[in-house]
């Protein structure tokens, strides 16, 4: 790596005001478990830390239908905190490992938006709300493809509001090493209908709008093939390989709903 200014800000405004005060590029770091080896290999060399860990937004509260979690919350509090929707708490229970579990966050996760990521699918298949400094976005909005979402420059997400389902449930197929989905399935079902998310078997998280219409229709989605056009083929998986995967993961998800 090589020299960078750090900034420990204690609030929010403090935090987006040294984000923006920099002249060269500047990042921000919660948890850091993507930030810290992209600058080890230097895929990342920015000027400038904006450190979160004294700004708080960590915590879990129920509000308005939704269950709203602080972007710094850990994974490990979300899993243990999140007993309003067991689908959510399970998800987070199986982000890699203790470790990583007990300092990697909600909102950095989010904005990072990995495609093999699991709080993107949670958040597609819960229509969550993602707050931030500036405003908010509707999950539908925000993931925009590989690594890439709706947030500007220096924006900080502050919290997502999850809407509590009538019932969910996750499943994934993951890298033994890693614990990434190579396919994961959010499913929900919701007074206003299904929704159901995939992620880990494309170039960003999306919905399954077959699988949708075959629940709400209460038709078998054992019969649902998932097109491999589309999805991802690399050396942990073909993309044949993981649109079956789409279909078992699926099933699973639906056997556990609670």
């Amino acid at each position: 790596m090589r020299d960078f200014a750090l900034h420990r800000p204690a609030n929010v405004a403090d935090a987006a005001a040294a984000f923006m005060g920099e002249g060269g590029e500047a990042a921000y770091v919660a948890g850091g478990h993507t930030l810290i080896p992209a600058m080890k290999s230097r895929l990342r060399m920015p000027d400038a830390l904006v450190d979160l860990g004294r700004v708080g937004l960590s915590g879990i509260t129920s509000a308005d239908g939704r269950l709203w979690i602080g972007a710094m919350t850990t994974h490990a509090d979300v899993a243990a905190g999140a007993t309003a929707i067991p689908g959510l708490a399970s998800l987070a229970g199986m982000i890699g490992d203790a470790q990583v579990r007990n300092r990697g966050t909600i909102g950095g996760s989010l904005a990072n938006n990995d495609p093999a990521a699991d709080y993107p699918a949670v958040a597609l298949a819960l229509d969550a709300v993602i707050e931030t400094d500036r405003g908010s976005h509707a999950a539908d909005d925000f993931f925009q493809g590989m690594f890439a979402t709706a947030l500007a420059d220096g924006e900080l997400i502050t919290r997502v509001g999850f809407a509590i389902p009538q019932q969910s449930a996750y499943a994934k197929f993951r890298h033994p090493a890693s614990r990434y989905a190579i396919v994961g399935v959010y499913v929900a079902r919701h007074a206003a209908g299904w929704r159901v998310a995939v992620t880990g078997a494309g170039p960003g998280v999306f919905r399954w709008a077959e699988a949708e219409a075959a629940l709400a229709a209460g038709a078998d989605t054992a019969a649902l093939a998932m097109p491999a056009d589309d999805l991802n083929s690399d050396i942990h998986a073909s993309a044949d390989y993981r649109a079956h995967l789409c279909g078992v993961m699926l099933k699973q998800a639906i056997a556990s709903l609670n």
